[in-house]
């Protein structure tokens, strides 16, 4: 992983990043694919649940809830918007 590659789950809320690269195969990585997120994507870390599992992301407009678990295997690279 490069230096400013991060996994999803470790945006901070209220920031976008790219999509760099999905690191799991099989039906997860299908749906992972199926929900939008896809290399060089922008997805928007929106809100935490009260225990911080799952994450809600906006995906090409859609919110999205994912959990840690499922969210970093999406390694991202944060903008500066």
């Amino acid at each position: 992983m490069k230096s400013k590659e991060i996994p999803l789950y470790k945006l901070a809320i209220g920031k976008t990043a790219m999509v760099k690269k999905i690191i799991c195969d099989g039906y997860s990585r299908r749906r992972l694919l199926d929900l939008g997120i896809t290399k060089n994507s922008t997805i928007k870390a929106e809100r935490k649940s009260p225990s911080s599992n799952p994450i809600a992301y906006n995906i090409r407009g859609s919110i999205i809830a994912l959990r840690n678990e499922e969210a970093k295997n999406i390694i991202v690279i944060p903008l500066n918007l």
